[in-house]
């Protein structure tokens, strides 16, 4: 696969490291040389100077024979024009744009537009050579809001207190929910074939162990010990039910405190206002102001979240989950450190760059959140070859959590009608779960796949990927 990614800021560099090594050719566009330099430096790309939406820089990238491009500049403006640029001019088959303007997001119906859902006359246009856009906005294949998918994910790992992460699934009809082992677990302290013993009634399966950053293979006779961090996976409605056998369940958060009101923290307190008491520190008067008459129940300060006084005003000892999403990253750190030491209960701090991510595994802060690693998550799945329909990137980058649809039959598949323990899986890699039309059935040696099982699979060594791509590949060769 021929990609151009247009943007070699955080996300665009991480986007390149991602897919550098996979079998694609990956071309690489930005203004700033030093920034492509950097890039060119540890990895085996070809790099572009210019500016992203330029026809000649597209042309000179390759776009005359690219099969994605995926344009995550700092700009919306220039996104949008390089996708249709790249449409009109390139016949580029997919188009992906990082879009973060709330105002651009809230009209897209009506502004843009997949090359899938243009009239059929557009086909007639397109041969005729007309350049014209069939339906008077931009082709873009795929939106990526990098604000609406962290506040999504911010908000599951609210609904489930305890869990580290929460990945959703098959429109969410199962979920695959990283949590850490404690003493006093019922399960901690003995073999994985236990949890049947434990929980009779609800069927899960443990994807992945990682024991003090290693990954440890999940077998029947596995022993759960107390700081493993366990991936399993379970439909959605038994999500507590098997987090309450590695810890200790905690109560639902009532208290939560958001620092930052851009449009994470004011997405956030939207979404929690009516379920929780939630009360939001903006540095900024005019947007304190903004959001004080856009938010009904949320109460807004003006303030610093590191300040000591107005977090003892607010009583943060009270508070039951204390969140940090500004766009500083030494402002979340340093917040969320001193709320932490105050008294809060549960502390998570949003972090751009991963140095400090890794700084913050010997600290108090309970939860890092990293906006590259979830807007790279929501790009993979359009960059995987074979029917991959969701793709989370893991640990970094290092693991992967991926939805795959079985097609074709048993003369061209290597997974349909075929028993799992007969599926020639790569190392690490696990079957969790299968989703069959609405029923959710936690994967066991003998279950067969069938057409259109939607398989949910762990991968520990994303290096492996193109081994779960050419298993999930029909072929009319494959016998």
């Amino acid at each position: 696969m021929k990609i151009i990614i247009l943007g070699a800021g955080q996300v665009g560099g991480s986007l390149a490291e991602n897919l550098v090594g996979e079998d694609s050719d990956i071309t690489i566009v930005d203004s700033d040389r030093s920034a492509l330099a950097e890039l060119k430096d540890k990895l085996d790309l070809r790099a572009v100077h210019g500016h992203a939406s330029h026809p000649q820089v597209l042309l000179e990238a390759g776009a005359d024979d690219a099969d994605l491009v995926i344009a995550v500049t700092n700009s919306d403006e220039i996104n949008m024009t390089a996708c249709q640029v790249a449409y009109s001019l390139f016949k580029v088959p997919t188009k992906i744009a990082r879009i973060r303007n709330e105002d651009y997001l809230r009209v897209a119906k009506q502004l843009f537009h997949s090359k899938k859902t243009c009239h059929t006359d557009s086909k007639k246009s397109e041969k005729r050579g007309d350049k014209t856009t069939p339906n008077g906005g931009f082709i873009i294949d795929e939106l990526i809001s990098p604000e609406t998918l962290v506040t999504g994910y911010i908000r599951r790992l609210v609904d489930y207190p305890g869990a580290l992460q929460v990945l959703q699934f098959a429109e969410r009809k199962v979920s695959l929910v990283a949590v850490k082992a404690y003493y006093g677990g019922p399960l901690v302290g003995h073999a994985l074939s236990a949890l049947r013993e434990h929980m009779p009634n609800t069927d899960a399966r443990v994807a992945a162990i990682f024991r003090q950053g290693r990954p440890v293979r999940p077998q029947g006779t596995t022993i759960i010990e107390a700081d493993d961090e366990v991936f399993f996976i379970a439909a959605t409605g038994h999500i507590r039910a098997v987090m309450g056998e590695l810890q200790k369940l905690e109560n639902h958060y009532k208290r939560i405190m958001i620092v930052g009101g851009g449009n994470i923290g004011a997405g956030l307190a939207k979404q929690l206002e009516k379920s929780h008491q939630v009360k939001l520190i903006e540095r900024n008067p005019k947007r304190a102001e903004v959001l004080s008459q856009q938010l009904k129940d949320a109460i807004v300060f003006v303030g610093d979240g590191a300040d000591h006084e107005l977090l003892s005003e607010e009583h943060i000892e009270q508070t039951d989950l204390f969140i940090a999403v500004t766009n500083d990253d030494e402002a979340n750190i340093m917040s969320s450190m001193l709320a932490k030491r105050m008294g809060a209960k549960k502390v998570m701090v949003l972090i751009q760059r991963s140095v400090y991510a890794d700084l913050m595994e010997d600290t108090n802060i309970d939860i890092t959140i990293s906006p590259q690693q979830i807007t790279i998550s929501a790009l993979l799945s359009h960059v995987r070859r074979g029917d991959i329909s969701n793709v989370y990137s893991l640990r970094r980058g290092a693991a992967e959590a991926i939805e795959a649809i079985a097609n074709g039959d048993s003369m061209t598949s290597k997974v349909v009608g075929r028993r799992i323990m007969d599926i020639k899986l790569p190392p690490g890699a696990t079957i969790g779960a299968i989703v069959r039309d609405s029923d959710v059935l936690i994967a066991h040696d003998k279950t067969e796949i069938k057409t259109g099982d939607h398989v949910i699979l762990f991968l520990i060594d994303k290096k492996h990927i193109g081994d779960i791509e050419r298993l999930f590949s029909p072929s009319a060769f494959f016998l």
